[in-house]
């Protein structure tokens, strides 16, 4: 399944030679990546390219995370002195919090100036991340003013552009670049749940299988919770939905939900097993082909919709 997640369209590689030039421009690098996954969602050319700037890495949509773990990799970043800042960039007040963290960053940048009697000139910042990683909306909450465009797809940042912010930072903004080849699989996974790869080239329902047993084992009852199904055998056993509850153990038959075999569909529906997690979100949300069948593609599509939107929970998906 690894081969569905190789995608580096040109302009990517257009993008990482662009920032190669314009690295000397400017004495920071903010790093934006994805607090859900911040180990996948941050590019390994990165280090490389920004050798000898400062740096500040932002834990965006840190809304959509497990507050628990963001802490960690706050402390994680820390220790390998780097800055970091959990936050959602779509929260303009969050320019306040930042602006302390840059002058921290710059400190020695800013004093060898005023040693060479070079005052009050701002400090360029380089902003960089992977495609749908929130940077366009950061530098528009943080300037206060639409200056980046915006889209839903991944790479939609077109050519670069100076934002002067204050008369103390400016900052380059630069197309999301992400990488040719991921080494490892949960790698590319991992960016295909969160929407930095383009979706038509994905298989939804590996994707969304992989995801609920990824959920079922470190969130248990986290699915049961958003995806509820009613527990009266007999209310079920008289719905159309009862009837589909009764297929989808295999083996069984068509057991009366009263009838152990029955509690044990209705058991194993609520506890069970990745394939049955994706029947029960279509039972939930009553999604039905015609004779009854759970639609899976329609439920795989709606939970990772609810994934991406944070209406599943808080989750992240990797811990330092």
């Amino acid at each position: 399944m690894s081969e569905n997640y190789q995608w580096y369209p040109g302009h990517m590689t257009k993008a990482r030679r662009a920032m190669q030039e314009d690295i000397k421009l400017v004495d920071l690098v903010i790093e934006l990546i994805d607090a859900r996954i911040p180990y996948s969602s941050r590019n390994p050319d990165i280090d490389s390219l920004a050798g000898g700037k400062s740096r500040i890495v932002l834990l965006n949509k840190a809304d959509l995370a497990d507050e628990r773990v963001n802490k960690l990799w706050l402390e994680h970043f820390k220790e390998k002195g780097i800055y970091a800042l959990a936050l959602d960039s779509r929260n303009k007040s969050m320019a306040k919090r930042i602006d302390p963290v840059v002058k921290a960053a710059c400190a020695e940048k800013i004093e060898r100036n005023k040693r060479r009697g070079i005052l009050n000139r701002p400090m360029r910042a380089m902003v960089v991340g992977i495609p749908n990683v929130g940077k366009s909306t950061f530098i528009n909450s943080f300037s206060g003013r639409a200056v980046s465009k915006t889209g839903n797809k991944p790479g939609v940042t077109k050519g670069k552009q100076w934002v002067k912010l204050s008369n103390t930072l400016e900052l380059l903004d630069t197309p999301g670049i992400l990488w040719p080849k991921f080494e490892d699989e949960k790698v590319g996974r991992n960016l295909a749940y969160i929407g930095s790869m383009n979706d038509e080239i994905l298989q939804k329902y590996e994707l969304s299988r992989k995801l609920a047993e990824f959920l079922i084992k470190e969130y248990p009852g986290i699915l049961e919770e958003r995806y509820p199904v009613a527990d009266s055998g007999a209310e079920m056993g008289t719905s159309p939905d009862g009837e589909v509850l009764k297929s989808l153990k295999a083996g069984t038959g068509s057991p009366d939900l009263k009838s152990g075999a029955g509690k044990e569909a209705l058991k194993s529906l609520k506890a069970g097993s990745e394939d049955n997690m994706i029947r029960r979100i279509a039972l939930s949300r009553h999604c039905l082909q015609k004779g009854g069948e759970p639609d899976i593609e329609k439920a795989a599509c709606i939970l990772l919709d609810d994934f991406r939107s944070g209406r599943i929970g808080k989750i992240s998906m990797e811990r330092p």
